[in-house]
């Protein structure tokens, strides 16, 4: 009885491990793709998260955001970082667009090569606005109204 106990652990541990890190979000769009790139860009500022890469041929962009709130009982332990990868991919289909986004959160640490981050399961705050940023820009866009 005590070897099936610790079999069910150990399988049972094993498969929690190989949950996915990363948590990716799509939903198709009415608007066309550099549309839905363009909300997606303007949208980044009000979640808090700062564009650090983009590139505007495949209408994708990176966007990350601090946490210095984090504590963890590692002295290298730094801050963690919550990253966002935006693609608004040219739809099949009955979508013009799909609108893919991808959280991910790392611990970065500093150790005596530098900083050092470390990929962890995506955080509360990761996926609330890549969430968000999916509720905002999967809707159609005006792309003829002029802001003013």
């Amino acid at each position: 009885m005590r070897v099936s106990a610790r079999l069910l652990a150990v399988c049972t541990l094993a498969a929690c491990n190989n949950a996915p890190l990363a948590t990716t979000v799509t939903a198709p769009s009415p608007s066309p793709a550099p549309d839905v790139f363009q909300c997606a860009k303007n949208n980044l500022k009000p979640l808090d998260f700062d564009q650090t890469s983009y590139d505007v041929e495949e209408n994708r962009l990176i966007a990350r955001r601090f946490d210095y709130e984090e504590r963890r009982p590692d002295v290298t332990f730094r801050r963690m970082v919550d990253r966002l990868e935006v693609q608004a991919v040219p739809g099949q289909g009955d979508a013009v667009t799909t609108l893919e986004i991808t959280a991910r959160t790392f611990a970065e640490y500093t150790t005596q090569r530098g900083p050092t981050e470390v990929e962890e399961r995506a955080s509360e705050t990761a996926l609330a606005a890549a969430n968000k940023l999916l509720q905002r820009c999967k809707a159609p866009v005006d792309s003829t109204r002029v802001p003013g």
